[in-house]
C-alpha cells in the first residue's frame, strides 16, 4: 500500500502491519493500549465528532499537551477531515501562547491537563477566533476527547459520507500542520508542512534501521516538535508499537517496564545519563571504582571500525563487568537510540556504542520536516562526529560561505503569513538556506560545525564558533550550561551555569562551606576548580578561540525560566540581556585590568627577584 498522506498510516497499519498495540499510554498506573483496528475506528469517530460540532476543512485546531497515545487520534482525525493541526509546546510562557494562538488563527484548543488549562484559559478568552477549549482528559467542565468521539458515534451515519469525500480529495501537497519554531530569536515562526513533506521524510528514514513489526518504541520527546512528530510517523510506517510517556522524570522506570528496542533522544538527555553514571562511579568502593573507570576510559576509545582484536577482547570484559548494567538500567533490550535536535558530543557516541547502546545522530530543521541527513544503523555507512549521509531523496550543497543549503520533498511550504521571511530562506532556485555551517567529509558524510547567525567576530577580525567551544566545555561534569561571548571584543569569554547537584557533592567532599549558591560561586576554591576545566578545554583550542575569562552564575538555565528554548537551545538574546551587567564587568575589568596587571607584574617580578637572593630552607 502506498502512503502519501499522514493519515494513510492508519490504513497501512490495518492492511499491512496489523498489531494489538499500535499505541499505548499510561492512565494513572495502568497502561491503555490501542490496536490498529481500534485506532481506525476512533479516528473516524473523532473526525465525525468534530464535524458535528461545526468544524470543517481548513479550520486550524491547536493541541497543547504532554505526550499521549490519544494525540494520534486527534492528529489523524484532524488531517483526514482536512483540518490543520497546530501543536504547541506545553512549557512555553504566557506571551508565546498569546502570539501563537493569535497568529495561527486557531478555532479550538485541546489541552492535556488542568495545569495547561490554567495557563491558557485567560489567554484564549482574549482571542475571538477561539470558539472552544477541549480536553484530552477530564478538566473542569470542558468537553473531552471521549465525549467528542461519542458525539461522532451518534452522528456517524450523517457525517461519514462527507468525511470520506473530504479524505479522498486531500492531496499529498496539501497543508497538514503548522509547527511554530522555538523562537530563540524574535517571535516564533509558523512552519507550514504538507503531507508530502512529513511522509516523504518518514519513508526516507525508514531504511536507517530494521526495527519494525514486533518491536517497541518509547516516545518521550514532545510530539509537538517536528523531530518526534516525524519519527512518530516513521515508527507507524515501520509497524513499530509505540508507547508514550507524559512525564520525562520517570524515563528510566518506564524503560525498565516497557523494555523498548528503540527511542528518540536529544544530546542533553544523553549528557545527563552519562554524568549521572560517572557520578555514581566515583562513589563506588576502591576496587569497583578502578574497574568502572578502566571500562569508561576503554569505551571512550571506541571506533566504528578498526578496533584491534585485543581491544575487542578487553571491551567484551568491560561489557560484562560494567556496561551491561547500563543496558539493564535502560530496559535491557534497547537496540538503538536516535539523537537529534542539537550536536552530539563525540565522547557520548563512543561510550554508548562501546556499551552496546548504539546512538544514531541525525540533522535537520523544522523547515525540512526535519531530517536532512542521518547515520543509519549500518556499517560502513556511519561516521562518528558527523550527522551521516544525506537522505536519498534530498539534495545538499555547501554555499561559498560554508552554509548548508537543502532542496527536496522535505522542504517546507513556507512560513505562515510571512512571505517575506519565506523568501529570505528559500531562494529563487528552491534551495533552503539552513543557517548552519558545515562540510562534507569523505565525499558523503555531512558534518555540522556551527550556526551561521551565532558565529561572531572578535575585534581582531577572527571568527569564533561558539557552539563548538560550548560543547567542549559541557563535557565537564561541573558545567550544566554555558554561553561563549565576545563579539567585537578582544577575546572570548564565557558565562557558566554550574551543575549544582554535582558541585554541592564536590563541596561536601572537600569540606567547603557556603550559605547558598550565590555564596558558593564566589568561593576561590570553586572558581579555581572551574578554571581548571576551562584551561583543559583551552588546550584543544586555537589561541584566539581560548576562553580568557569566565563568570559563574547562580541561575540554572531551563525552558521554564526562559534561558533555553523548548528544544534546549540557548536563547542568546535573552541571556545577553539578562547578564548585561556581568558581561560589561567581564570586559570593563579586563580593559582596566591591563594597567593593573602590568603593575602587578612589575611587583611580582621585584618580589621574585628579592626572594631569589634569600637563603633557602
Amino acid at each position: 500500500m502506498k502512503v502519501t498522506r499522514t493519515f494513510d498510516l492508519v490504513d497501512l497499519g490495518c492492511k499491512v502491519s496489523p498489531r494489538e498495540v499500535m499505541f499505548g499510554g499510561k492512565h494513572g498506573n495502568e497502561w491503555v493500549t490501542y490496536s490498529t483496528e481500534a485506532v481506525r475506528e476512533l479516528t473516524d469517530l473523532f473526525s465525525c465528532g468534530m464535524m458535528s460540532l461545526g468544524y470543517g476543512r481548513g479550520d486550524h485546531i491547536a493541541t497543547i499537551t504532554p505526550n499521549k497515545a490519544e494525540w494520534n487520534i486527534v492528529d489523524h482525525g484532524l488531517a483526514q477531515a482536512g483540518m490543520i493541526h497546530v501543536p504547541v509546546y506545553p512549557t512555553i510562557g504566557h506571551e508565546e501562547y498569546e502570539y501563537i494562538l493569535n497568529h495561527s488563527g486557531v478555532k479550538a484548543v485541546f489541552v492535556g491537563n488542568k495545569q495547561i488549562y490554567n495557563k491558557i484559559s485567560s489567554v484564549s478568552a482574549g482571542i475571538p477566533a477561539i470558539r472552544s477549549l477541549f480536553a484530552f482528559d477530564q478538566v473542569n467542565d470542558l468537553m473531552t476527547l471521549d465525549e467528542i468521539i461519542e458525539e461522532g458515534r451518534k452522528q456517524r451515519e450523517r457525517f461519514l459520507p462527507e468525511l470520506t469525500a473530504v479524505r479522498d480529495s486531500i492531496k499529498p501537497s496539501d497543508l497538514v500542520t503548522i509547527i511554530y519554531t522555538s523562537g530563540t530569536t524574535g517571535n516564533p515562526k509558523g512552519v507550514m508542512l504538507s503531507h508530502n513533506n512529513l511522509v516523504s521524510n518518514a519513508i526516507a528514514t525508514s531504511t536507517a534501521h530494521e526495527f519494525g513489526l514486533g518491536y517497541r518504541a518509547l516516545s518521550f520527546l514532545p510530539l509537538c516538535h517536528v523531530y518526534e512528530r516525524m519519527m512518530n510517523y516513521h515508527f507507524q510506517y515501520k509497524g513499530t508499537s509505540i508507547y508514550y510517556l507524559e512525564n520525562m522524570g520517570i524515563i528510566a522506570d518506564t524503560m525498565r517496564e516497557i523494555k523498548p528496542h528503540i527511542a528518540n533522544t536529544v544530546p542533553r538527555l544523553l549528557e545527563k545519563i552519562y554524568d549521572n553514571i560517572i557520578n555514581k562511579g566515583k562513589n563506588l568502593p576502591w576496587m569497583k571504582k578502578q574497574i568502572f573507570f578502566w571500562a569508561v576510559i576503554l569505551g571512550l576509545k571506541y571506533r566504528i571500525t578498526g578496533n584491534s582484536r585485543f581491544y575487542r577482547f578487553r571491551l567484551g570484559i568491560a561489557r560484562k563487568l560494567v556496561f551491561n548494567k547500563w543496558k539493564e538500567a535502560l530496559g535491557g533490550e534497547l537496540r538503538v537510540l536516535v539523537s537529534g535536535g542539537a550536536a552530539l558530543q563525540s565522547r557520548l557516541e563512543r561510550i554508548f556504542w562501546a556499551a552496546g547502546i548504539p546512538v544514531l545522530q541525525g540533522y535537520g530543521l523544522t523547515e525540512t520536516s526535519p531530517v536532512i541527513a542521518v547515520n543509519p544503523f549500518r556499517i560502513p555507512d556511519i561516521m562518528f562526529e558527523t550527522v551521516g549521509p544525506v537522505l536519498e531523496d534530498v539534495e545538499v550543497k555547501i554555499d561559498e560561505d560554508g552554509e548548508i543549503l537543502c532542496k527536496g520533498p522535505n522542504v517546507m511550504m513556507g512560513y505562515y503569513r510571512e512571505p517575506e521571511l519565506t523568501a529570505q530562506v528559500i531562494d529563487a532556485e528552491g534551495w533552503f538556506h539552513t543557517g548552519d555551517i558545515g562540510r562534507i567529509e569523505q565525499g558523503r558524510f555531512l558534518k555540522i560545525t556551527d550556526r551561521k547567525k551565532e558565529m561572531f567576530k572578535l575585534s581582531a577580525g577572527k571568527y569564533i564558533s561558539p557552539q563548538v567551544i560550548e560543547n567542549k566545555l559541557k563535557e565537564s561534569i561541573f558545567i550544566e550550561q554555558t554561553m561563549v561571548i565576545g563579539e567585537n571584543e578582544k577575546f572570548a569569554s564565557a558565562l557558566v551555569s554550574p551543575n549544582f547537584t554535582f558541585l554541592h557533592d564536590w563541596c561536601s567532599i572537600h569540606r567547603i562551606q557556603y550559605r547558598d549558591n550565590s555564596d558558593l560561586i564566589e568561593i576561590p576554591e570553586v572558581i579555581e576548580r572551574f578554571a581548571r576545566e576551562v584551561r583543559e578545554v583551552n588546550k584543544s583550542l586555537g589561541e584566539f578561540e581560548q576562553i580568557k575569562r569566565f563568570r559563574l552564575v547562580t541561575e540554572e538555565w531551563t525552558p521554564q525560566t526562559g534561558e533555553l528554548s523548548p528544544t534546549l537551545k540557548l536563547k542568546r538574546n535573552v541571556l545577553t540581556e539578562r547578564y548585561h551587567n556581568t558581561i560589561n564587568e567581564i570586559y570593563s575589568v579586563r580593559e582596566k585590568g591591563n594597567v593593573v596587571e602590568k603593575v602587578v607584574g612589575v611587583i611580582r617580578s621585584s618580589v621574585n627577584g628579592i626572594l631569589s637572593h634569600l637563603p633557602r630552607f
